[in-house]
């Protein structure tokens, strides 16, 4: 089972700027394939490199974008052909102009060409619920960072039939295993931004909160495998009829019900939403 990285990390760690330098050296190159049913990717971040592994187009996108993946839109390929991209950052350049350098990049060895569009869409309003939030706020591990200067960016997932796995580094990371979901050190925009893979619709973080947290929810086994299968399809991986049936039958009633175990409450509403659409690409990147 395919599964896309948090991009939402690499983002709040490049903050907005207008200008960026291009990257000195950057190579792309198609991913090599793994075993059947399962990937592993990775994202490395430092004053000097860029190193991305099993990446889609539109995981790129969204990353120079400052983007939701699933709010960017084009060829079915660019949700599914993987690449990897090595990259070295010109001196004197900050974490904060990366995005703007990746947009040139993929102009350049894509050809890629976008537009934004605004739409409403049927959300998910993540919101306090009525009774007592059952989160534990995370407290402060000075060995976190340890191994992981400031400014630097690590996030490795992997995911397959038995779950999925994702570490943000600096202590962040959440997982979806047999019928339980644990998160440590997340905001709630990160919850929500990863909550959506199981969901029949975005969620939006409108809790107000704004502090780091540990929390957790178990999901009834026969609800299990129908979310394990949409976090598929949200990865843009093809799956069975015999999937796509099970899905079929199934909503997002259970997720919405075990969210509330956190205190926590999904609301059905509509809401405006950017989009981003890729209007031309090239499905190989040009020489490196």
């Amino acid at each position: 089972m395919r599964i896309r990285v948090l991009t939402k990390a690499i983002l709040l760690a490049c903050p907005l700027l207008a200008q960026a330098p291009p990257f000195e050296v950057a190579s792309i190159k198609p991913s090599a394939p793994g075993p059947e049913q399962q990937v592993k990717v990775g994202v490395h971040i430092d004053g000097a490199q860029v190193r991305v592994v099993a990446l889609t187009l539109r995981d790129y996108v969204g990353i120079a974008y400052r983007m939701k993946v699933a709010q960017v839109s084009g060829p079915d390929w660019t949700a599914n052909d993987r690449f990897d991209i090595s990259a070295a950052v010109p001196a004197g350049s900050t974490t904060a102009q990366l995005p703007e350098m990746l947009q040139a990049l993929l102009a350049d060895r894509f050809g890629m060409k976008v537009h934004k569009e605004k739409k409403e869409f049927p959300v998910y309003a993540l919101v306090p619920g009525k009774g007592p939030l059952k989160l534990k706020e995370s407290q402060p591990d000075p060995d976190a960072d340890k191994d992981e200067p400031k400014g630097t960016v690590n996030v490795a997932a992997s995911g397959s039939a038995a779950g999925v796995s994702v570490n943000l580094g600096h202590g962040s990371s959440w997982s979806f295993v047999p019928n339980r979901f644990e998160a440590k050190k997340l905001t709630m925009e990160q919850f929500a931004a990863n909550l959506e893979r199981f969901a029949d619709r975005p969620i939006v973080d409108m809790t107000g909160l704004k502090g780091q947290y540990d929390l957790a929810f178990d999901v009834n086994p026969e609800d299990y495998r129908p979310m394990l299968i949409r976090s598929a399809i949200y990865a843009g991986e093809v799956m069975s009829p015999r999937a796509m049936r099970l899905l079929e039958s199934t909503s997002s009633a259970p997720l919405v019900d075990a969210v509330q175990q956190t205190g926590l409450k999904l609301e059905a509403r509509k809401a405006p939403l950017d989009i981003l659409v890729i209007d031309d690409a090239l499905k190989t990147p040009t020489a490196n």
